[in-house]
């Protein structure tokens, strides 16, 4: 793991591929980290430089400054702020689950990233996201929630339940990828405490639907890859955003939920690869 030190602390970064290639960077969800990714990277086409910033939502293993703003708006500056740390051009953006993406500034001001890819993702109103949003706010709202949780990630029965991840991931999720994500807020009340300040950001359902309007200045290429089969993001949010973005393509990924690249790491390498090459 690399490192580059930001106005809120550390932040961690995974970088795989041509360091010379032009950039993709891949974001991960709430309670997770590049971890998320691992099934789909070595799928990956060559020639590309691959970046997975490790965000401060719960899988990260370096607590940020006391200080820090990390409610939705900081933790968006931080990926803001990690691009530019990085002095990163032409990026192309994948995100999954963790919707703040959409909010970056780089985005409406054309600057830095040129391309984008939308996994299912938190969009518009929806934050934070169905049924699993619902138990987070209750998590978050009682005191060891954030612990609680982590533990019944570690569980492999209750995991499959909708309380867990039951919801966000159709198949098995590997044991590995699962301690990788719970390791640091299990044993960090740092950690826990970080999670805790963006898990209590307050959302306005207005102010969120005019900031995901505003992306309809984004003139680059956008690949909307949606799981029909799960309302967790909500169904309709896949076409709104594709007809949302003057370039914007939808293809649908079957037999998977929110985290199709763990559901289907293949079909969702394809297609960011096939993007990634023709665009």
């Amino acid at each position: 793991m690399q490192a580059v030190q930001l106005s809120a602390g550390t932040i961690e970064y995974r970088e795989v591929g041509d360091p010379e290639g032009p950039p993709v960077v891949l974001t991960h969800g709430l309670l997770m980290n590049d971890h998320q990714w691992d099934l789909v990277l070595p799928l990956l086409p060559d020639g590309f430089r691959y970046l997975l910033p490790v965000l401060p939502l719960g899988g990260h293993r370096i607590p940020m400054d006391p200080d820090a703003d990390l409610t939705m708006p900081g933790m968006v500056g931080i990926l803001s702020e990690f691009l530019a740390a990085l002095d990163l051009q032409q990026v192309t953006l994948i995100l999954s689950d963790w919707g703040g993406p959409l909010f970056l500034p780089e985005l409406t001001s054309g600057e830095r990233v040129t391309r984008l890819v939308v996994c299912p993702a938190e969009a518009y109103d929806n934050f934070p996201p169905g049924f699993p949003g619902k138990v987070m706010k209750v998590a978050v709202s009682v005191p060891g929630g954030i612990l609680f949780a982590l533990r019944q990630f570690r569980n492999r029965f209750l995991r499959r339940t909708p309380m867990v991840l039951g919801l966000m991931a159709k198949k098995r999720i590997p044991d590995d990828i699962i301690a990788r994500w719970t390791d640091p807020g299990v044993a960090s009340a740092d950690v826990r405490r970080d999670v805790l300040a963006y898990c209590r950001t307050r959302f306005d359902s207005a102010a969120l639907i005019a900031a995901t309007e505003q992306l309809r200045d984004f003139a680059g290429p956008v690949l909307i890859i949606w799981a029909p089969e799960t309302n967790v993001m909500r169904r309709e949010h896949g076409q709104q955003l594709t007809d949302l973005f003057p370039k914007g393509t939808l293809a649908e990924v079957d037999d998977a939920y929110v985290l199709i690249m763990l559901d289907q790491p293949q079909r969702t390498a394809e297609l960011i690869g096939e993007f990634l090459v023709s665009t």
